[in-house]
């Protein structure tokens, strides 16, 4: 299976680097053809803004969502989990996404960038001990569809909100395991959703 990172901005080096120790072969991506070759796809973090409209520049967009409801495999980690909502709260005008994730999600809703924190998660499907989950203006997930999976939650101000949810091939968190050394993510993306079966 030929995993691609999108590559047009972001931490898509952590991402490629996590991929390696659970002993996958991955590759960066941004050109059409390397996006038409790959198998499976992992949203990095960065500027969901940023990354929507160099996809849209390069010609990307259209492809990128074809694939996704084609059923490629797709990982999104925080402007990821954005990437793949089908709605976005606090949109910044004009944006748009890849969809896929019947769900509807906050921008930066943990805050600013100095409001970033730990925490620690129990994810399902994933064994104990639970996950140290980074969240850098982070988004939360405001509401899902009947057929989102939520796999994580956060509280926060009184209030339990999704911070990872799947959907079929479909897997997304608002947090960064990509740089925390921590691969079990990563490998759940690969064995659970990709089914593919690595080291």
């Amino acid at each position: 299976m030929k995993v691609g990172v999108l590559a047009l901005q972001g931490d898509f080096r952590e991402h490629l680097y996590a991929l390696s120790e659970c002993g996958v072969e991955a590759s960066a991506v941004k050109t059409f053809d390397e996006i038409s070759q790959i198998d499976a796809l992992i949203l990095p973090g960065g500027e969901s803004t940023t990354i929507a409209k160099l996809a849209r520049t390069f010609g990307l967009t259209d492809l990128i969502v074809e694939r996704i409801r084609g059923g490629m495999p797709t990982y999104g980690s925080c402007a990821g989990m954005i990437l793949l909502a089908d709605r976005i709260e606090d949109a910044a005008a004009g944006q748009e996404t890849f969809g896929g994730l019947d769900m509807t999600v906050r921008r930066n809703a943990f805050g600013r960038q100095v409001d970033s924190f730990e925490s620690d998660l129990l994810v399902a499907g994933i064994t104990a001990p639970p996950i140290r989950a980074i969240f850098i203006r982070a988004p939360w997930v405001e509401s899902v569809g009947p057929g989102v999976e939520v796999l994580a939650s956060v509280e926060f101000n009184g209030e339990c909100h999704p911070v990872a949810v799947r959907q079929g091939n479909l897997l997304a968190t608002s947090f960064h395991p990509e740089i925390t050394g921590d691969n079990r993510v990563h490998r759940f993306f690969v064995e659970n959703i990709c089914k593919v079966h690595v080291a």
